[in-house]
């Protein structure tokens, strides 16, 4: 069998045909090879012939796609067109494609060892002969280690193993709006397969500075504490913080759900959730029209590390072909701490050398590679962006673990949820202190700029006079003051979940707010003297409404008028309660 080569085709192969095969071993090995012709119905166009473990593929299928493409590829406004296609046809060749074949050495948890593929590359797609796929992942002078993307139980010592000299990619294109698709582009939503001709790979290259531009358009969350003093930019990176159940995902969504009607186009990267958990939140992105401009790349908890490493990076390639297309992106990636131990859980696999939290020294450059491609292109390119929201989960609120200190230092800033203010009922639980977001007034309207003012000094007055006050048995009045106004402020900050508020409304209640109006008005009945006068400027004030949300700057005439219109409905407001309070 040593000295045997197979020919694979459709038609036996003639004498003259048999001559060369035989000249070309002998030309490649330096020895006489015989050559047995094997039937296969794969080949109609073509032969595939085999000796030990190489294998040669020549398909003239193959050859004519890549000769259209050339031909295609040709400007057709070349004045030169005629001799440019004479050269495509000149250089079409048939030369035979060589592929090598390796030998399955062990498989373990997914990680498979292959010997006798020393020229394949990292990210490269082996194909393995039960028709599972696996990604190079380690390279070593023996063998090299690749990672499944899907269960080992087909994978067996001593398989084959193919290179398909094609890095590990995703088909990407508009036909992804809406559906709900794993790692790998395929759908999981039931609606049918997702049919396109782009294909993109996972690890791309990020923009370099050239090809950037700085951040200089808001992307509006609706949430009135993030849009007023942690502003998030088109092209930023954001990171989202806290302990387990303290609304991350709940801002996240709100961002996207404050999308509709704006032009941006939204991808939520699920990395080891529950498939229940991702159910829900698909559903409550279809019940408020929001499903129609995000795609939900699901990576669920029960699926392999594999999977799940790959997830967001396949989910950023999706991005890409929007942004790169001149449209604006928002990517949520939820989480990255799980993608950290996915990664972990490979790389002691793979035999790394595990470093601090047992994490390997490469986790770093993991997220850094990610979160640097989302970016705003330059004018030249299109002007796309694409906006990330990490989310990372804390243990104990502890900021300084490896994986959050890593997400910190690379991203533009963050938002850091508290849990004892979850639980006090302050929801979104933001902690000023600790929030940034580095961007700052660039990446806001002049409107809320110009309205949000000194808000962030107003809170940090108050938070530190609600601290000194806890051991003061005798206020002056001036103290007191400061606290009612603060604890005002810090109830029209509690917003609901699924109801972003507009740019104009933000302006109203920022500006009512930061003037005192709301100081007499009972803590208990705040958010309801809010919530009807936000409706009561939609019923009466409708052109000073589209006026703020169309041109977004606040002029004195306007602010004037907000305060006046404010503060007469918050004198009846107050009369009202007054009126039904004797009634009773």
């Amino acid at each position: 069998m040593e000295n045997k080569a197979f020919i694979y085709s459709s038609k036996a192969p003639s004498n003259e045909q048999m001559t060369k095969f035989k000249a070309f071993l002998k030309k490649k090995y330096n020895k006489d090879i015989n050559v047995t012709w094997l039937y296969s119905t794969a080949f109609k166009m073509g032969f595939r012939l085999v000796y030990q473990n190489d294998i040669f593929d020549y398909n003239l299928l193959d050859k004519l796609a890549k000769f259209e493409q050339d031909i295609k590829s040709v400007d057709v406004d070349d004045q030169n067109i005629i001799p440019l296609i004479k050269e495509k046809i000149d250089g079409f060749n048939y030369q035979v494609k060589a592929r090598q074949v390796g030998k399955v050495l062990s498989v373990m948890d997914g990680v498979v060892k292959i010997e006798g593929l020393k020229e394949a590359t990292y990210g490269e797609i082996i194909h393995f002969e039960s028709g599972v796929k696996g990604m190079v992942q380690f390279l070593n002078q023996d063998y090299i280690s690749c990672i499944l993307f899907s269960s080992d139980s087909e994978v067996h010592q001593g398989d084959k193993a193919y290179r398909t000299l094609r890095t590990a990619g995703i088909m990407v294109g508009e036909e992804f709006l809406g559906r709900v698709v794993d790692p790998l582009g395929n759908a999981i939503d039931g609606l049918g397969e997702i049919r396109t001709d782009k294909y993109y790979e996972i690890e791309r290259e990020a923009p370099s500075i050239i090809d950037r531009r700085s951040v200089y358009r808001p992307l509006e969350t609706g949430i009135l504490t993030i849009d007023s003093m942690f502003p998030i930019g088109r092209g930023q990176r954001e990171l989202i913080i806290g302990d387990r159940q303290t609304g991350k995902t709940a801002i996240a969504l709100d961002a996207i759900l404050n999308q509709k009607g704006k032009g941006v186009i939204c991808i939520y990267v699920a990395i080891g959730q529950k498939a229940s958990s991702v159910a829900l939140l698909v559903e409550n992105l279809r019940k408020r029209g929001a499903l129609d401009y995000t795609i939900v790349v699901a990576a669920f908890a029960s699926d392999p590390s594999s999977i799940l490493y790959i997830a967001p990076y396949a989910a950023t390639s999706l991005g890409e072909y929007f942004m790169e297309n001149g449209k604006d992106v928002l990517i949520v990636y939820d989480d990255l701490s799980k993608h950290a131990i996915a990664y972990r859980t490979i790389s002691l696999l793979l035999g790394r050398a595990p470093g601090r939290e047992a994490y390997p020294g490469d986790v770093f450059y993991l997220h850094s590679r990610l979160l640097e491609r989302s970016s705003q292109l330059n004018d030249k390119l299109g002007g796309g962006s694409m906006t990330a929201l990490p989310i990372v989960e804390t243990q104990a609120s502890d900021v300084s673990a490896y994986i959050p200190t890593n997400i910190i230092s690379i991203t533009d800033g963050q938002i850091f949820l508290e849990s004892d203010m979850f639980n006090s009922g302050q929801r979104p639980a933001i902690n000023i202190g600790l929030s940034v977001s580095r961007v700052g007034g660039d990446a806001q309207t002049k409107a809320v700029k110009k309205a949000s003012g000194t808000l962030r000094l107003d809170l940090s007055q108050y938070r530190e006079m609600e601290v000194f006050t806890q051991f003061a048995s005798d206020l002056d009045d001036v103290t007191k003051n400061l606290l009612v106004y603060g604890k005002g402020l810090m109830e029209i900050l509690k917003q609901g979940q699924y109801c972003p508020l507009k740019q104009y409304e933000e302006v109203i209640v920022l500006v009512t707010a930061l003037n005192h109006l709301f100081i007499n008005v009972d803590i208990k009945h705040i958010k309801d003297c809010e919530m009807k006068l936000l409706a009561h400027f939609n019923q009466n004030e409708s052109l000073l409404c589209e006026s703020l949300e169309n041109n977004k700057t606040l002029d004195e005439a306007t602010k004037v008028s907000i305060l006046r219109v404010a503060k007469e409905f918050i004198q009846n407001y107050l009369k009202g309660l007054n009126d039904e309070h004797k009634g009773n």
